[in-house]
Formats: structure tokens, C-alpha cells, sequence
């Protein structure tokens, strides 16, 4: 029989989000719990350098910032705990989780921060120098600043892939773009405006094979011809990937709205998902920005309108 606790308010998932919403809960007086999940202070955790967060003149590593995120939630009494929801039982007054399938929670909010992981292609190399912040990234406009005046690659169809690349036009030398098909999967639009950007070179037909380097940074990308076989290098310094998020919400399939890709669907300008005291902030509903600092707005919004839940009743 598993133990069973109390709260009024569950936060699920950390991030800048889940610990911006465990400051604005705490100072609430809402005594929230937080789960800090599978990967403690989320994806940027796994960034060497923030520059565009506010407050931050000088830059500051992506684990530092949420240590230091956790320790003002902490100071307001927010309880920040190790361990991840394994099931949820959310539809009525009391909203029950589990958490590593032994502890049974009671609560009467939740906060969803799951967050999104960022999809790669799996070559070990690329996870090498993603793991080294030497030249691999998930997001152009996290990093791109990076890369000014330099040549990179980026790998992907979609209308995301799109709009990465031509934000890194503006910032790069050179952006090759890699498209596996013979076709683009995003809008005309979006094709249409990479095609008529003269520093980006599209190369159709296009896998990517290995991630060249020196062992600690990225020196270029070697890419393969799907129909002639031929393979050759490309010179870079930075190698991104667009090819899609999953959002962290698989254990929320059969309680809450999601869209076909499974991100969680909130009502308006609001937190609120489709069932009442069920509050969604950052990645997991957000498919369209994903930055630190909009993951950050949407935690506050999520704690006011669990703030504003629990007074109402």
C-alpha cells in the first residue's frame, strides 16, 4: 500500500518554469510541492551559456540559473524533492499522482512543467559535442548568437527547420541546410523564403553521416546523397537540428487535452487545460517559442491561476 500526502498545490516537472511557478505558489501561501522529474532543472540544464535571459549582463551557465531558480523557490518555502510521476488520476475535487510508484499524492492543484525534449538523429558524435556544448544545438535562437560571421548546418524540412535557418542567415556567414526528401514538409511560405535567401545553400536528397571534429568542438559535418551514395564534407563550426520536440505528456494521454503531437492545450491566454485545477506552463505547452524567459512568464501565470482556483472555491 503506498503512503499518501496532502497538498494544495503539485507542481510536475522543474525548469524555468516549474521553479518560477513554485516561487509565485510559495509566495502564495499555497505550499507547493515540486517534483523536480527525470532531468532536474529541464533542458537547460544541458546549456553552457544563457545570454539572453534578463538579469544576466554578463551570461550565465544553464545549470547555474536553475540552481539558482530552485534556491528562491526553496527560500519561500517551496519543497523542491527528487523523483518523477510514474501515473495521475486528475478528473474531479482531488487530483491523485503517483510518484516513483510508491508515493500517492492528494492535491488540489497541479502544475504541469513537464517540458519537451528536443528529438535528435542518435549519431554518437552528435551527442558527443551536444554533451560538450561544442557545437551541437537543438535551438537556433538559444545559440545562434554564437556563431556570428561563421558557417553552419542545420538538418530538417519542417516549418521550424525553416525558421531557424533563416534566423541564422542573419546571424551566419553560410547556413547549409540539409533536407533528407525530395520535398519540404513546411508551408510554401516558409519554403519560398529559405530558397530566396542568398547565404542559405539547401541540399535536397541530404542524410547526415557523421559530426567532424577535433574532440572538443565541431569542425564540420560529413553528409551522404541519398540517391547517388556520394558522400562528402561540409566545413562548420555549428551543427543544428530541427527535425521536432516530443513533449514530456505520455502519462497524461487519457486525462487531458493535447494536440497530435502531444502538446497540452491551455484555454486562451491562460494556464487552464480542459480539466478544472489542472494548470500547463513552459514546453509542454508550448510548441511555438520555448525560451527560458516565455517558460519563465508562463510558470507565474500558472501559479496566479491556481492562486485564483483555490480562492474562487
Amino acid at each position: 500500500m503506498s503512503d499518501i500526502e496532502r497538498v494544495k498545490c503539485l507542481i510536475i516537472g522543474s525548469g524555468p518554469a516549474g521553479y518560477t511557478a513554485a516561487i509565485y505558489a510559495a509566495r502564495a501561501n499555497m505550499a507547493p510541492v515540486l517534483y523536480q522529474g527525470l532531468q532536474p532543472g529541464g533542458q537547460l540544464t544541458t546549456t553552457n551559456e544563457v545570454e539572453n535571459f534578463p538579469g544576466y549582463p554578463e551570461g550565465v551557465t544553464g545549470p547555474e540559473m536553475m540552481m539558482q531558480l530552485q534556491a528562491q523557490a526553496q527560500r519561500f518555502g517551496a519543497d523542491i524533492r527528487d523523483g518523477w510521476v510514474t501515473k495521475a488520476e486528475l478528473k474531479g475535487d482531488v487530483k491523485k499522482v503517483w510518484v516513483n510508484e510508491t508515493t500517492e499524492i492528494h492535491a488540489d492543484t497541479v502544475i504541469i512543467s513537464t517540458g519537451a525534449t528536443a528529438m535528435y538523429l542518435g549519431l554518437p558524435s552528435e551527442q558527443h559535442y551536444l554533451s560538450l556544448g561544442g557545437g551541437v544545438s537543438a535551438c537556433a535562437v538559444c545559440d545562434g548568437f554564437f556563431y556570428r560571421n561563421q558557417e553552419v548546418v542545420i538538418v530538417g524540412a519542417g516549418d521550424s527547420a525553416c525558421e531557424e535557418a533563416h534566423y541564422l542567415s542573419k546571424l551566419c556567414k553560410k547556413v547549409t541546410m540539409l533536407v533528407r526528401s525530395d520535398k519540404f514538409r513546411s508551408s510554401r511560405i516558409m519554403e519560398e523564403r529559405v530558397r530566396n535567401t542568398e547565404n542559405i545553400e539547401i541540399l535536397m536528397n541530404t542524410s547526415t553521416v557523421d559530426i567532424l571534429g577535433d574532440g572538443n568542438v565541431v569542425t564540420g559535418v560529413r553528409v551522404k546523397n541519398n540517391i547517388t551514395g556520394e558522400e562528402k564534407d561540409i566545413e562548420a563550426t555549428g551543427f543544428f537540428v530541427a527535425i521536432g520536440h516530443k513533449p514530456n505528456t505520455d502519462i497524461f494521454k487519457e486525462e487531458l487535452e493535447m494536440d497530435e503531437t502531444g502538446y497540452l492545450i491551455t484555454q486562451g491566454k491562460t494556464s487552464k487545460t480542459n480539466v478544472e485545477g489542472v494548470f500547463a506552463c513552459g514546453d509542454v505547452q508550448d510548441k511555438d517559442y520555448r525560451q527560458a524567459i516565455t517558460a519563465a512568464g508562463s510558470g507565474c501565470i500558472a501559479a496566479l491561476d491556481a492562486e485564483r482556483y483555490l480562492a474562487a472555491k
